[in-house]
């Protein structure tokens, strides 16, 4: 009992004890592990510092191993530019003093040449002097010996070099004439006729009709209506004036515009077949009839300049290009003459590789100065060329509307192939028609005008006034002369007579001898 006490007694601080010593022994371990892991994780953090250390100067000599290159390179790079320059520079600097040595050369060759020029100044000073006192010594001489005042001898001088110059004049002008049939003539009849074969045309047209057939005479009297009041009705809605005459079945319709004339036309045929003609119809009948042909005038314009392969016209040119379908000009229809010039201009252009639709404009819009009526201000080329101009047509095309007579000057190749497609087809066989008097009138003046040349005997006018035959006298026209008097009668016919196409003029001289046998 009582060891059994005493254990009781000891047990409890010896476990403490025991105890104690066991937590202290336990945190000591714990403490040398801690340690030894510390120790280890600072030298793996120095491990792992020296390595990216390393890594940090390995990178660092890598870089600035590649800077260092690149510029090496770069210096070199510079140097290499620098080198270019330099050879550059000796180069234009050898240049320089070649070019200095030779503006030296040239300044004592020019040096040179001016003091020669000042002495051979001297020396035809010095010998024109001479020659003037030479020429007047002459002059008193041939004065002396000839009997003549210094008038008369310069009188009869300056009538020898005129005939000097006029037989030079005829030798130069027939050979330039025959230098410039050779070159082109073969050329431009090739051309042209390959122009005339590819364009197909009609003959003359005819005019607006102005005459209307009716189915009576009792018609008449409908058109006249009470007192006139059925025709003074029509005058006044169309502006054109109707004559009923003591023809039968026919009445007249007389205006100088076309364009009304027609619709004066189309309405009197509208109302002899409606068989109502009063002057509220007549007034409705003539109103209708004007925008059917302000409708057809618009349709022919556009339709022609589509066909032509023309485009971006201004609608008011297109517009006057329509009313060419109701004008003529010597019975011939001005829109069929614009188009056929517009087709032959276009051959023509495409032979010489020119623009083909410039030249096919050109040709088209010639003549649309006729489509402006009466109010217009001018000839029909200028009145034609200001409206172009105002519609912003090209220089080229204003130009060849105004200068196709020749009225301005010709400053395009355009103008003068229009000259000559013009001619053509108003000059082809059928294509105008003029009257009697006026033809004779124009054989007259032809002949009048090779008449009034000194030396003509007498002057025929054939072909149609085409050609013109000139007999000369032989005892005051010689070889020479007559090749001159050729020139300027063709002048004279150029600037006094309007004709389609091209006269020919020839001059004949001849020398007859007769004899009678006995």
């Amino acid at each position: 009992m009582q060891i059994f006490q005493l254990l009781v007694y000891i047990l409890p601080p010896v476990c403490i004890a025991i105890g104690y010593f066991v937590c202290i022994l336990i945190y000591r371990s714990r403490q040398i592990a801690g340690e030894k892991k510390v120790k280890y994780l600072v030298d793996e953090a120095q491990r792992e510092s020296e390595k990216i250390k390393k890594e940090a100067e390995l990178a660092a000599k890598a870089e600035l191993y590649q800077r260092k290159e690149a510029f090496e390179k770069e210096t070199q790079e510079t140097r290499m530019e620098f080198k270019l320059h330099e050879r550059r520079l000796s180069k234009r600097e050898d240049n320089l003093e070649r070019k200095m040595e030779l503006l030296t050369k040239k300044e004592r060759y020019i040096d040179t040449l001016s003091s020669n020029i000042t002495l051979k100044e001297k020396k035809l000073d010095e010998k024109k002097l001479e020659l003037e006192k030479f020429i007047e010594e002459e002059n008193r001489t041939l004065l002396r010996i000839s009997n003549m005042s210094k008038e008369e001898a310069e009188k009869l001088l300056l009538s020898r070099l005129g005939k000097e110059m006029d037989i030079k004049c005829s030798e130069l002008i027939s050979k330039k004439v025959t230098e410039a049939k050779e070159n082109a003539e073969q050329t431009a009849i090739s051309l042209i006729s390959t122009a005339i074969q590819r364009c197909a045309a009609t003959h003359t047209s005819g005019n607006i009709v102005s005459a209307i057939e009716l189915p009576n005479n009792e018609m008449k009297g409908r058109i006249i209506g009470r007192e006139g009041r059925n025709i003074r009705a029509f005058e006044k809605a169309t502006g054109i004036d109707v004559i009923v005459d003591d023809t039968p079945g026919v009445i007249v319709l007389s205006g100088f515009d076309s364009v009304r004339r027609e619709i004066a036309r189309q309405s009197m045929e509208k109302l002899i077949l409606d068989g109502r003609i009063h002057p509220a119809h007549i007034e409705e009948i003539v109103k209708e009839t004007e925008k059917e042909i302000e409708q057809i005038i618009q349709e022919t314009g556009k339709q022609t300049c589509f066909e032509l392969g023309i485009h971006n016209v201004h609608p008011e040119l297109v517009k006057l290009v329509g009313r060419l379908k109701y004008r003529t000009s010597y019975g011939q229809n001005q829109l069929q003459h614009s188009i056929e010039v517009s087709n032959l201009m276009g051959i023509i252009a495409g032979e010489l590789k020119l623009d083909v639709p410039l030249a096919k404009r050109c040709g088209l819009l010639h003549d649309i100065g006729k489509a402006i009526g009466p109010e217009m201000e001018g000839t029909h080329a200028v009145a034609g060329a200001d409206l172009a101009k105002r519609y912003d047509e090209r220089p080229e095309v204003v130009n060849a509307i105004g200068g196709h007579h020749e009225e301005t000057p010709v400053e395009s190749v355009y103008t003068v192939l229009v000259s000559a497609a013009d001619a053509i087809s108003a000059g082809r066989p059928g294509a105008r028609r003029e009257t009697l008097e006026k033809y004779i009138k124009r054989l007259e003046k032809l002949e009048n005008i090779a008449t009034s040349f000194s030396g003509v005997e007498s002057a025929y006018a054939i072909q149609a006034g085409r050609e013109i035959r000139i007999m000369v006298c032989p005892d005051k026209v010689n070889d020479k002369a007559a090749s001159k008097l050729c020139f300027d009668i063709a002048r004279e016919v150029e600037e006094q007579l309007e004709y389609p196409g091209e006269v020919i003029v020839t001059v004949i001289r001849e020398t007859r001898f007769v004899e009678h046998a006995k």
